[in-house]
């Protein structure tokens, strides 16, 4: 009798060891040495493209992960892929969730970029598909330096109101 509790107690605790990693593993921003997808638009304008990136052992909870998602968004793919880039000196200041969006407020080398509407498309469009891959995110508010603005100085894309994917 003692042999049969003993085996049916390591079974219960072999079971609640796999139910534990479960919820670990697929709760927001994954398991350790997890990833994220990160999108980036080819030169054209048009090629929407995704990589995935290892998440940083500090990015586990969904704000963190996001933050971690825009900060490689904007930092775009690596070297040598041709793609539409933010300006360099384009920083990720904060990302806050509310509800099912994203406020990002970026700040830097994008708060004076006048670059053209292709670009800016890209830019942002990127940034969006990124953010809304994410679980429970459908829209993306962007902020630079803290405020809303109406758009960026080279004014082709409006930023007044949340980007979604329907956005393009």
């Amino acid at each position: 009798m003692k042999v049969l509790r003993a085996i049916v107690a390591v079974a219960l605790l072999a079971v609640a060891a796999i139910v534990g990693y479960g919820l670990y593993a697929h709760r927001p921003g994954g398991s350790a040495g997890g990833s994220i997808a990160v999108y980036y638009v080819g030169e054209d304008g048009e090629t929407l493209s995704k990589w995935n990136v290892s998440l940083s052992p500090g990015a586990r909870d969904t704000q963190s992960v996001a933050y971690y998602a825009t900060a490689q968004s904007v930092a775009g793919p690596p070297p040598g892929t041709p793609a539409i880039r933010f300006p360099s000196g384009t920083v990720a200041r904060s990302v806050h969730l509310a509800g099912t969006t994203a406020t990002v407020d970026l700040g830097g080398a994008i708060a004076s970029s006048q670059s053209g509407s292709l670009t800016e498309s890209g830019e942002f469009k990127a940034l969006v598909w990124t953010l809304t891959a994410l679980p429970h995110v459908d829209a993306v508010q962007v902020t630079v330096d803290g405020a809303r603005v109406p758009t960026l100085p080279g004014g082709h894309l409006e930023l007044d109101e949340p980007l979604s994917r329907r956005s393009w």
